[in-house]
């Protein structure tokens, strides 16, 4: 599954485990959940039951190896999504692990509907090729004999990735089929936001479908499956609704460059200021809940201020500044507390406003900084695109009014 925007606010990772080929792998606390439900489901019954009479530390050990190579199933899925999408031009957050399989998440999306199709459609492709290459080792497995719970393990294996990817080629948002579904409209109508619609349209009833079925199943059969089923039946819902939303912000945005949202001059704070200043000053105390940290010679001296034309070195919430001790706080600088730069999000005030939204998130620590030329000349947080969403809303039939289409957008909202 790829992610372009916030689908849900919990696939967020927990901690991160390192890079894969430049992209950086996370996984969400979630997954030892599923991770141990896995391998007590194989452990305790798949195994046991297609082969009983083994000892319990095999039928562990099996199931817990299976479990591990399953998530590597997953990983292969969403690192194919991330390296096709850095090939066709769209940069890659992260990949995330989590309860309900894998997210990519990426900057924006596609440019033209055939670079949509190859990100999307090589996901499920990748994890059918991996169910054949299991069911190839299972069968030459058998032929030679090997151990009946390993060939077991390898033909679950062999099932699961089929499966996998199977699911994930249904036509319904946010799955990768609903990026080929939304693919095949944007073909069909040269528009991606009408594709967008018909896409989530479909995820939003696949997903009500199987939350029915599910509980039909919990009621009917007392089967804890049918929980399971009506569990990632919301989460389409969810995921598909979330995208719709984002899917028609990003028509209202179309064109904004971020210029035009951003908060300009910002107030500064320099990161060779102590912690105990910082947090003495009013100018910081009252007006936000954080700063851009600014190198203390470029941005008039250990005062700080509101010139916002310093060179950027990260970004210091007052929560931060709370958190250090009292007693530390008059030895303790900004810049030793701060978010590091590399920590932040940084734009250009030419850059799309609405490529900015899927890297966006609430709290003090994920505003955007906004730089050219490598000083500081703005702040975006949240609160400045729901204002300039609203503006651009109320205001859109007088901006219509005689335009051009395909003219660049050049107004700014008061």
């Amino acid at each position: 599954m790829e992610l372009t925007e916030k689908k849900v606010a919990a696939v967020r990772a927990s901690f991160t485990i390192g890079r894969i080929a430049g992209v950086r792998i996370g996984v969400h606390w979630s997954v030892l959940f599923i991770f141990a439900l896995i391998v007590w489901g194989l452990a305790q019954g798949r195994f046991p039951d297609a082969y009983p009479g083994h000892p319990p530390l095999l039928y562990w050990a099996a199931g817990l190896v299976t479990a591990l190579v399953f998530f590597g199933s997953l990983l292969a899925h969403e690192l194919a999504h991330a390296v096709v999408a850095r090939r066709n031009g769209v940069e890659v957050d992260d990949i995330v692990l989590w309860l309900l399989g894998g997210a990519a998440r990426l900057h924006s999306e596609a440019d033209s509907p055939s670079a949509e199709v190859r990100i999307a459609g090589v996901g499920p492709l990748v994890s059918l090729v991996l169910g054949g290459f299991f069911a190839l080792g299972a069968w030459l497995l058998a032929v030679v004999s090997a151990h009946e719970v390993l060939v077991e393990a390898v033909v679950w294996l062999a099932a699961i990735n089929v499966l996998l990817g199977v699911f994930n080629a249904v036509p319904a948002a946010p799955l990768d089929g609903g990026r080929l579904l939304r693919a095949l409209l944007w073909w069909r109508t040269g528009d991606r936001l009408k594709a967008t619609a018909g896409a989530t349209g479909a995820g939003r009833v696949f997903g009500w479908l199987l939350v029915a079925a599910g509980l039909l199943l919990f009621l009917r059969a007392g089967s804890y499956g049918g929980l399971w089923l009506a569990l990632v039946g919301w989460f389409l819902v969810a995921a598909a609704t979330v995208e719709g939303r984002q899917a028609q912000l990003r028509g209202v945005l179309a064109g904004v460059p971020v210029r035009h949202a951003m908060t300009a001059r910002p107030v500064t704070v320099p990161a060779a200021m102590s912690v105990a200043r910082f947090l003495a000053d009013p100018r910081y105390r009252y007006r936000h809940s954080a700063f851009p940290a600014v190198e203390e010679d470029t941005s008039g001296g250990e005062d700080g201020g509101e010139d916002g034309a310093g060179r950027p070195v990260g970004l210091m919430p007052l929560d931060r500044a709370l958190a250090v001790p009292e007693a530390r706080r008059p030895s303790v600088l900004v810049g030793e507390v701060m978010v590091p730069l590399a920590e932040v999000t940084v734009v250009g005030p030419d850059d799309p406003l609405a490529d900015l939204l899927p890297r966006m998130e609430s709290g003090a620590e994920h505003r955007v900084l906004v730089v050219e030329h490598g000083r500081l000349v703005g702040v975006v947080s949240s609160s400045d695109i729901s204002r300039t969403v609203t503006w651009l809303m109320s205001s859109a039939p007088r901006r219509d009014q005689g335009k051009d289409p395909g003219e660049e957008r050049r107004w700014r909202p008061r």
